[in-house]
């Protein structure tokens, strides 16, 4: 019963299917948002279903829902409820547009580009989503390039680099929290790990907008600083970084935010209950996605899929540098499938965290490479959501944006650095 299922190609079917209904059909299409994620995750798990060799089909059903509803599924499942109902009441009460002020108000305009990738990183590290930071600073990029002669894709790609430094470091974002549960190993390890390779990153970036920048002749309308509004970030930023359970930060910064923005009188106290609802309603496609997901790998798992993946990625492979590889190209690749970074880990993260366990890798750093990998592809690809999003706001193409990512590329090529030089070494 419990013996490793042996490698079969036909156990990858579903996940065939679902690339050739979502990725191919996106193709045609010529669109990557056009065809529903959801639709294609559960068109593949009927598949996985039909062909799985479990049996009679309520317990092939049967396995299909112990896969879906298996203690990190769930757990992921939780954070995610509040992590939306953070984010949606910390916009209801004002709290991103007090942060955002802050950021241009402590800027001097001599060091506006540096000072802009500063306060985006900031920023995706407190909210936790990089999405969420290029709406709320895109149309103040736009403004800036508008009011001197910064070239306005150039302007957008800091903020989109900024962005992508949160998504990878932030304790609530969906990536750290998929990362880190997959493999295994607590946050804050899992930051201490990421911090060392991309850290420097964010320097180096910081330090090149420093000496490119140009001097700024007219200055951005800044308004009061609204400081009591910007406490619920700084509480959840202190919060996360001293360790604390991710789901008591979380409730702890919802609590806040609803006492902040009834004492700042942005809100009432049935507005914050509303807010908190949207929010959770907003993470209904992420939720459904994950537990289609679940199940659909562990009708893999279970017919002995994933163990063809990982004996076809590793064949070769005879080494922590190779294995470490194997994972950074695995999670690449399905991040290039899906454009959804957080999908990406949910799907590789099961596989990654055979090889390492097969091999020795160190599960913070199997976590770390997971998240940085995929965050450094979904911050380049032009169909992604970030670049998709960037693009629309300031009115220009994802691929003149593309040109610019300095963060995202450096990002990427440090991490390729971490695995063949074994960097750091005490994880390696």
């Amino acid at each position: 019963m419990n013996q490793e299922p042996k490698p079969r190609f036909f156990a990858l079917i579903p996940l065939i299917v679902f690339l050739l209904i979502y990725l191919v059909a996106s193709i045609i299409i010529g669109d990557f948002y056009k065809m529903p994620i959801t639709v294609a995750f559960l068109v593949s798990s009927v598949v996985a279903v039909a062909i799985s060799s479990g049996g009679k089909l309520h317990k092939r059903v049967d396995l299909f829902c112990r896969g879906a509803a298996n203690s990190n599924i769930m757990l992921m499942v939780w954070i995610f409820i509040l992590a939306g109902a953070f984010a949606q009441t910390a916009k209801a009460v004002g709290a991103v547009d007090a942060t955002v002020n802050l950021a241009l108000a402590v800027l001097p305009d001599n060091l506006l580009l540096a000072g802009m990738f500063i306060a985006a990183c900031f920023i995706s590290l407190s909210m936790g989503t990089s999405v969420g930071t290029i709406v709320a600073l895109t149309p103040v990029a736009a403004g800036i390039a508008a009011q001197t002669d910064i070239a306005l894709p150039y302007m957008v790609a800091i903020v989109v680099g900024g962005a992508m430094f949160g998504d990878n470091l932030s304790f609530i974002s969906d990536t750290t929290i998929v990362a880190t549960r997959t493999q295994g190993c607590n946050m804050k390890d899992k930051f201490k790990v990421n911090s060392l390779i991309v850290i420097p990153v964010a320097a180096l970036v910081a330090l090149v907008y420093l000496f490119q920048g140009t001097e700024i002749t007219t200055h951005p309308v800044i308004h009061e600083i609204e400081w009591l509004k910007i406490i619920p970030y700084i509480l959840v930023l202190a919060t996360a970084l001293s360790g604390m359970n991710v789901m008591l930060v979380l409730l702890l910064g919802i609590l806040c935010s609803g006492i902040v923005g009834i004492l700042a009188g942005s809100i009432r106290f049935w507005d914050w209950i509303a807010a908190m609802g949207t929010g959770i309603s907003g993470m209904g496609e992420l939720i459904i996605i994950t537990l289609l997901a679940g199940g659909m790998l562990e009708m893999i798992r279970y017919n002995g899929g994933i163990a063809y993946i990982i004996q076809k990625l590793t064949t070769r492979v005879n080494s922590k540098k190779g294995a470490e590889l194997s994972i950074a190209a695995l999670v690449s690749f399905a991040n290039l499938c899906t454009a959804n970074n957080t999908i990406a880990l949910i799907m590789a993260g099961p596989i990654a965290k055979d090889i390492a366990a097969r091999f020795g890798v160190d599960p913070r750093k199997s976590a770390s490479l997971l998240d940085t990998f995929s965050c450094f592809v979904q911050g380049i690809i032009p169909y992604g959501a970030q670049l998709l999003m960037a693009a629309g706001l300031a009115a220009v193409t994802p691929l003149a944006i593309m040109q610019y990512l300095y963060y995202p590329y450096l990002m990427g090529i440090a991490a390729l650095l971490a695995i063949f030089f074994r960097y750091p070494r005490k994880y390696s």
